[in-house]
């Protein structure tokens, strides 16, 4: 049988989400009456709502008898004790429709234990965690672990039971207090010990039908008794919503990869879940991830995100649709309003605290609530019953602050004996963010790119000064020639050509991670993908190694990976310098530098200026990374992120940080000179990235037209113009964005060219075209920047 209206609503609790519940109700034209076991101080006065304490809120049989009564037909349970025990099942049974899940859904809450077993068979994203029951094997995994943990008491312990040690010693009193001291009485029986997560925390509550979800904005509590989230925790000190780091992608992301399979899950394992469900989530630097599932309404979140609900959302219509199945059918509007809460404790909760106080509350004005949690009226008398007392919840249109200093004109309406509350509710909102934090760029990180170009300018008659027969000591190009057949040498004599660079600053990365097996081949790299863009094929390497003490250890693992990189170029090593020069570095820093020598015959040399034209095409090659430059911005960006090598990469989880950055250099040799017939021009995207070098291979009489859209940015770049707020025309003058390498070829021969490099193993886009250059035109004009936004 179905619920029939008007509702005769039974609810039962007398927190704060206990007042807000029944204040919306109220609201609705399909509630004739609320009654609140035991109810508070709120509820006494809220429209359709009376207390009943004539009956324990844990006596269901006599809470049925209260129900049958007064023709209840209705049955909200607020806390999680009652849906735990099965208070929606008892109900039913009874022939009284609920607002909640199962008992058996209600384990999601119940037990750490079961909602953590629960997200590793469905896949959902959570911290890796144990089970425990034996204190010692617990102690054991404490000691052996090196990450940071959270302790959690299995069961029900009034949102307490979490712990968050920040020594080992911390980890071993708060695990034998919960296990061994019973702190948390029986819930404590059986431990979770999971990971630490860091990053932001989101409350989510979700409507549910078993089949449909329908969230609400996502909100962010404080649970730390201390300003600057200090001290011990709290079942929530404030709230606010919606937050600005819950943009519109990752709310969606949380509902199609965290909700919606839960619900799913829930219903495969025959407990489809009915009701909301609070989902408390860390959106981590590789996503969000579930700290923990609670079955019923938040506190002090219900508070918050109910005040957002349109005036004409009716609560008690979602409530019987959700019950019924239907909620599909029904519409949830939100008025994009803010919301904030500010919860007032009484001194020295969540310790020790009187009881008792008489309390006076003023009547808040428009856009204020005062919602009651720990108080009761006995004869006629407001007092304090609890230990979070009461609440001062606000909306605004204008911003979140303007929602938030009117929360706090509500706290000056309360008023009893020692009081307390945070004064900074919602300061992680007013943080930074990447779009108020300061924009960094690659000057700001220490490195010019006009100071570079000005050098070159500068010394361009001392090196024209060194000119000779086959050498024309020009400077600017990829890399330096000598014909010899000019040089005095045999007519057929090949053309040489030199190239020399260093790795840069990401050897300060190396020498972090202890890992030296990968920037020799960025060495290599750079150098000889500066020799092939001209037409040459690289043929010998040299190399140098400049320390203040020598660690033999690192110089070999080093100039290992250079003979990886010289045997992936086809060059051969054929010497290089080890400087050992006591006091010239810090400790085990080392500097590098290589020269590489690569011939070409004439017909091959590149770029072929005269056979350029307006309509031929650009492809681009596809980088394995950040490459060699750029690394002064990124370790600004890692540095001002917090973020350290070791931790994982927010753009690639399966890494850490410092490990993806050390992915070496892309070596394009083979596959270029393999389709070097066809090719007019080719452009190694280092220093200055695609806006400098581009132009470089360029007749003056010519410029490239890139369309950037053409390609995906990869995560690594997306991540570091997001975390850096780095304009997107200072990312294409710093960084490859994907593109390492950027060949011209004709129209006619764009299909055969890209089916050649992608036999040989690259990722080829076609990413845009020559055009005539005019005066005031740059060299290399980029299309759609915006799409990196």
């Amino acid at each position: 049988m179905g619920v029939e209206f008007p509702l005769r609503v039974l609810l039962i609790g007398n927190g704060g989400r206990e007042h807000a519940i029944a204040w919306k109700l109220s609201q609705s034209p399909l509630v004739e009456s609320i009654i609140a076991v035991p109810g508070n101080g709120g509820t006494a006065t809220c429209p359709k709502t009376t207390n009943n304490t004539s009956v324990s809120a844990e006596d269901f049989p006599a809470l049925l008898e209260l129900a049958r009564k007064n023709n209840v037909n209705y049955v909200v349970p607020g806390p999680e004790a009652p849906l735990v025990a099965g208070a929606v099942d008892f109900f039913e049974n009874a022939g009284i429709k609920s607002f909640g899940p199962s008992k058996k859904a209600a384990q999601m809450e119940g037990s750490k234990t079961f909602s953590k077993d629960f997200m590793k068979k469905h896949n959902i994203p959570t911290a890796a965690y144990e089970n425990f029951s034996d204190y010692d094997k617990a102690r054991e995994y404490l000691d052996r672990v090196q990450h940071d943990v959270v302790i959690k008491a299995s069961g029900l312990a009034a949102g307490k039971g979490v712990i968050i040690p920040t020594s080992k010693e911390e980890a071993h009193k708060a695990l034998k207090d919960i296990m061994q001291n019973k702190e948390f009485g029986s819930a404590g029986d059986e431990v979770v010990i999971e990971e630490f997560l860091t990053g932001d925390e989101l409350s989510v509550l979700t409507f549910s039908d078993g089949y449909t979800i329908k969230s609400l904005p996502p909100a962010q509590d404080h649970k730390r008794i201390g300003e600057g989230d200090t001290g011990l925790n709290t079942g929530g000190m404030g709230c606010y919503a919606p937050t600005n780091i819950a943009t519109p992608d990752l709310v969606a992301q949380i509902d199609r990869d965290i909700i919606q399979p839960t619900i799913d899950g829930m219903r495969k394992d025959e407990m489809p879940f009915v009701g909301i469900l609070f989902t408390g989530l860390m959106i981590t630097s590789t996503g969000p991830k579930v700290l923990e599932y609670n079955v019923r309404f938040g506190d002090p979140e219900t508070q918050t995100v109910l005040p957002l609900l349109s005036q004409d959302t009716d609560l008690a219509k979602i409530m019987v649709a959700c019950s019924e199945r239907y909620l599909d059918s029904v519409l949830i509007k939100i008025e994009p309003n803010y919301s904030a809460t500010v919860v007032v404790a009484a001194g020295g909760y969540p310790e020790s605290y009187a009881k008792g106080d008489e309390m006076k509350v003023q009547n808040p004005p428009e856009g204020i609530n005062i919602f009651h949690a720990g108080t009761k009226l006995a004869e006629s008398k407001l007092l304090t019953a609890g230990g979070r007392v009461i609440a001062a919840s606000a909306t605004a249109a204008q911003s979140l602050r303007a929602a938030v200093d009117k929360a706090y004109e509500g706290v000056k309406l309360i008023e009893f004996n020692k009081m307390y509350y945070r004064r900074d509710i919602a300061h992680r909102a007013f943080k930074p963010t990447p779009d108020t934090k300061e924009a960094l760029t690659y000057a700001q990180a220490g490195v010019s790119i006009e100071a570079g170009n000005q050098l070159v300018e500068r010394i361009r008659t001392a090196v024209r000064s060194t000119r000779r027969a086959g050498a024309d000591a020009e400077i600017g190009g990829f890399g330096g020639e000598v014909d010899l057949s000019k040089a005095g040498f045999s007519s057929d004599a090949p053309i040489m050509v030199g190239a020399i660079d260093g790795v840069g600053t990401k050897l300060m990365i190396a020498q972090a991670m202890r890992d030296h097996t990968t920037v020799g081949v960025d060495l290599v790299a750079m150098n000889v993908n500066d020799l092939v863009v001209q037409g040459a094929e690289p043929v010998m390497f040299l190399d140098y190694f400049g320390c203040s003490k020598l660690n033999p250890e690192a110089a070999a693992a080093f100039v290992e990976s250079v003979a990886a990189g010289c045997r992936d170029a086809g060059c051969a090593l054929v010497g290089g310098e080890t400087a050992e020069m006591p006091g010239m570095y810090k400790e085990d820093d080392y500097d590098a530098a290589g020269a590489a020598i690569g011939v070409m015959r004439p017909s091959d040399r590149l770029p072929c200026h005269d056979a350029m034209a307006p309509g031929d095409v650009l492809l681009g090659l596809a980088s394995s990374g950040v490459h060699s430059n750029g690394f002064s911005l990124v370790r600004r960006i890692l540095a001002r992120e917090k973020l350290d090598y070791g931790s994982p990469a927010p753009w690639d989880s399966s890494r850490s940080a410092g490990a993806a950055l050390l992915t070496p250099t892309r070596i394009y040799v083979r596959s270029v000179l393999a389709a070097l017939p066809r090719l007019k021009g080719l452009a190694h995207i280092t220093g200055g990235g695609l806006t400098e070098n581009v132009p470089r291979m360029l007749p003056k009489h010519l410029a490239a037209e890139i369309d950037v859209a053409a390609w995906t940015l990869p995560p690594v770049f997306a991540w570091l113009k997001k975390a850096g707020n780095v304009e997107p025309a200072e990312m294409a003058r710093t960084f490859n964005n994907g593109v390492g390498m950027v060949a011209v070829v004709s129209a006619s021969d764009v299909d055969a060219v890209k089916q050649q490099l992608e036999a040989a193993g690259e990722t080829v886009y076609t990413i845009g075209k020559l055009t005539a250059r005019t005066d005031g035109v740059a060299g290399c004009v980029l299309r759609n920047l915006e799409s990196w936004s």
